[in-house]
């Protein structure tokens, strides 16, 4: 959703610099090293159900989980409809790995379709992708396939279209000048001031489009770049990312660790929350440091949309680095994520689920990062509140 990453990200958002080569240097730059490599999983990995492609979500029955067979096909057609723009032509012809082209892509897509619309079982649906598909992976961090994983969702709050003592935190439509401003941008505090209520004397006085109770939550829908809003007239509608200001990714939880305010155990979004629930004011020390600022349109209950402007399918879609890996190709990805047992605690397990690459953020640069859409509302922000992982990822293409 061209969003950015979510604050219970670990990143510390440094920038290297790179210094720029002299310019009467006769030498050519070096190409960066390619962000995929074709590997051989081999065949013999067993028990089958601990190797890459055996996907149980798929299937009633199998591992405890609700069947989201048809998430996954609806995922598949999104891409296959993003293949087809103009845009995808423009980035596939300029793709730095060469065998992997649009139609090699949508052909993947194409066949990948008809084998989990037909397939009885993970086993049988394994056993075909191995037989008929390349598998690429990712380099990751360490160039030996390392990945960190982390998760992001869409919250789902209580707001108003007008500001009420009760609603006064605000989120803004973009400004009809924006391209024209100067750079460097405003900055976030500069926008909405220390306290978020900055009002009349913001240069966005007017331009505010729903209120919000809670400063945080107001935030958080700057951090995840889309939210669903239950209304207080009773209606429900949606706000999706449009534009942001120019400034680099600030990882506010990094910065609450740093200063002592958390343990490295509490260094995730629930202790984030029971830290700002606890201590209110720190709010205004600590989140204008993300200097950023998101403005949003109203989407009026469409889902969110991803950065090839599809939309996201929780479980199904991911974000990645889109200046190194392909956009709406088919991935495998494996790690361990947060899920519900039978008594609603949530706990990880080791999982090989296929995904479409539909998304973008500021934040996740380079070949060892992967941010993973878990959906809407409390339980998808709980899991993705605690989702730091390690594992790997492999894009899938016809042999």
């Amino acid at each position: 959703m061209k969003k950015t990453l979510a604050l219970f990200s670990l990143g510390l958002g440094i920038n290297l610099f790179n210094p720029l080569p002299i310019a009467f240097s006769q030498v050519s730059p070096t190409p960066p090293p390619a962000a995929l490599k074709l590997v051989d999983i081999g065949t013999n990995c067993k028990p089958a159900r601990a190797c890459l492609g055996w996907d149980e979500q798929l299937f009633l029955g199998h591992g405890g989980l609700k069947s989201d067979r048809q998430s996954l096909l609806k995922s598949i057609d999104n891409s296959l409809s993003y293949l087809q723009t103009p845009k995808a032509i423009a980035v596939y012809n300029d793709y730095p790995i060469k065998e992997i082209t649009l139609d090699r892509v949508r052909r993947s897509l194409r066949r990948f379709r008809q084998l989990v619309a037909t397939a009885k079982s993970p086993a049988q649906l394994q056993a075909s992708v191995k037989r008929e598909f390349a598998f690429y992976k990712s380099v990751g961090d360490d160039n030996q396939g390392k990945v960190k994983f982390t998760a992001y969702y869409a919250p789902i709050y209580q707001a108003s279209r007008t500001r009420t003592a009760q609603y006064k935190y605000p989120i803004y439509r973009v400004p009809s000048d924006f391209e024209q401003w100067t750079k460097p941008h405003p900055k976030r505090v500069e926008l909405e001031g220390v306290d978020g209520l900055l009002g009349n004397k913001s240069r966005l006085n007017g331009l505010e489009m729903f209120w919000l109770r809670d400063r945080f939550q107001a935030y958080m829908i700057h951090i995840q770049g889309s939210a669903k809003l239950n209304l207080t007239d009773g209606t429900q509608t949606s706000v999706g990312f449009v534009r942001g200001t120019d400034y680099p990714w600030t990882s506010i939880g990094r910065l609450l660790f740093q200063d002592g305010k958390l343990s490295k155990e509490e260094l995730n979004m629930p202790g984030i929350m029971r830290y700002f629930q606890k201590n209110p004011k720190s709010m205004d020390n600590y989140l204008p440091r993300w200097e950023r600022f998101i403005f949003f349109k109203e989407t009026k209950g469409e889902p969110a949309t991803g950065s090839i402007s599809v939309p996201l399918v929780p479980e199904r879609s991911i974000a990645t680095d889109k200046a190194l890996m392909p956009p709406g190709a088919l991935a495998v990805i494996n790690g361990s994520f947060p899920y519900p047992d039978r008594s609603g605690k949530l706990v990880n397990r080791q999982v090989s689920r296929f995904v479409l690459d539909q998304d973008t953020g500021s934040a996740i640069k380079g070949p060892g990062r992967v941010d993973y859409f878990l959906g809407y509302g409390d339980l998808a922000g709980d899991r993705a509140g605690i989702t730091v992982a390690t594992g790997s990822i492999y894009y899938l293409l016809l042999k």
